[in-house]
């Protein structure tokens, strides 16, 4: 193989991730950025994600959907994410001298409820997960459970608890006029 070849390789396969970089990027942010709260945090997420499938082109960029695995990646991340903002959280309470940082109301996916992310967001990880890929990716049962590595009963189960939940936490309670 020549340095010509070398040269030329590294370009093709440069462009492959050039290509998964452009059409997935806002697609990635978004998914970051609901999942973590915030859309600092999702760029970051999103950035190590495409930083790491960079580094492992060799093997992401032969996968059959390479932005697949990049989500994935960012779903993980979010995760250790929301580990760390608890862990914070927890020692800021115990030394009671950090206030709260108040979330900005602009930091939310457009056109849609802040309240309603900020309640998926408290949902368990794989619950939150599903029901972000579900409605804001608009992906299908099986393509969610091929991306989480799980069943698509697995995912249906997330999808029925976390729609549950919402209901709970999101319905405003009133009372009828015949309980009064």
């Amino acid at each position: 193989m020549t340095t010509d070849d070398v040269a030329t390789e590294g370009r093709d396969a440069r462009l492959g991730f050039d290509e998964v970089y452009r059409s997935d990027w806002h697609a990635v942010v978004a998914l970051g950025w609901t999942l973590s709260g915030s859309r600092a945090a999702g760029e970051e997420l999103a950035q190590d994600a495409f930083l790491d499938a960079y580094r492992r082109w060799d093997h992401v960029g032969g996968l059959d959907k390479p932005g697949a695995w990049v989500r994935r990646a960012v779903a993980n991340r979010a995760v250790s994410h929301r580990r760390h903002l608890r862990v914070v959280e927890a020692g800021s309470a115990r030394l009671a001298t950090a206030a709260r940082v108040a979330q900005d109301a602009a930091s939310s996916p457009p056109a849609t409820d802040p309240a309603f992310w900020a309640a998926v967001r408290a949902l368990p990880e794989r619950q939150a997960q599903c029901l972000a890929l579900h409605y804001l990716e608009d992906m299908a049962v099986d393509a969610i459970a091929a991306l989480l590595d799980c069943r698509a009963s697995t995912v249906r189960v997330h999808l029925s608890r976390g729609r549950r939940t919402l209901a709970r936490t999101l319905t405003p309670t009133t009372t009828s006029e015949e309980d009064a």
